[in-house]
């Protein structure tokens, strides 16, 4: 019985020649541009991960502690003294965004010192530092796109601050949040004297978020929104 042998053919094995000294004469040629290349690339890697661990890191650190007290400061209420700092060695969310500026604990500075801003009665100054803040989570970034959609209602531009809150409500996607955005845009309909959009978003609210804490009392919205669209 005979049994075949795989084979290259010699026609292909010419081919494979032919191209591996064209592979050869290439790297001849441009030898030096290549090693300056890779050497390049290297150089740039090194110098990321140099100014993450040597700069980056150590930074954030300092930051992390010079916002601590800020953050107390925020939860009594004290805006003036989280913004501003204190005599005592806290020197404020303004301060910690502009000394570490590159760091995460001052993109929540940013967040941080809008909040103040807006509950100091300052809409304008708390969009300013609010459209800065940087963030994808399911919590604190619709929580922050739903407080910029507050400044545009209390600065009078309410058609603003619904596109807002629809985003607050789209990113929070769950029954927590997102209920209470869609309710906000349902009153922020009525200010408008549009009470048929004010009853939809109401309904949407009792139809696709029935266990929420708004849906419990939405049926009263509900009626007064349908009784305002009949005058």
């Amino acid at each position: 019985m005979s049994t075949k042998k795989n084979s290259v053919p010699q026609q292909d094995l010419s081919n494979v020649g032919e191209i591996l000294s064209k592979s050869e004469k290439f790297i001849d040629k441009y030898q030096k541009q290549i090693i300056f290349g890779v050497a390049a690339i290297v150089l740039i890697v090194l110098s990321v991960l140099a100014v993450k661990h040597l700069y980056l890191a150590p930074k954030e650190k300092e930051a992390q502690a010079a916002i601590f007290a800020g953050e107390r400061y925020l939860i009594e209420n004290n805006w003036d003294l989280a913004l501003d700092g204190d005599s005592l060695g806290y020197i404020g969310f303004k301060a910690v965004i502009d000394e570490y500026g590159f760091t995460q604990t001052a993109n929540l500075a940013n967040a941080y010192a809008g909040v103040c801003y807006y509950h100091k009665g300052n809409p304008e100054e708390a969009l300013n530092y609010l459209n800065k803040f940087k963030a994808d989570d399911k919590m604190v970034s619709p929580a922050i796109i739903g407080l910029i959609g507050n400044c545009y209602v209390d600065m009078g531009k309410v058609k603003e601050g619904i596109d807002y809150y629809q985003k607050a409500a789209s990113k929070a996607d769950d029954e927590m949040l997102s209920p209470k955005f869609l309710k906000k845009i349902g009153i922020a309909y009525e200010s408008l004297g549009d009470y048929g959009k004010a009853a939809d978003v109401y309904n949407d609210i009792r139809t696709k978020y029935p266990r929420s804490e708004e849906a419990t009392y939405i049926e009263k919205y509900i009626d007064r929104a349908e009784l305002l669209k009949k005058k």
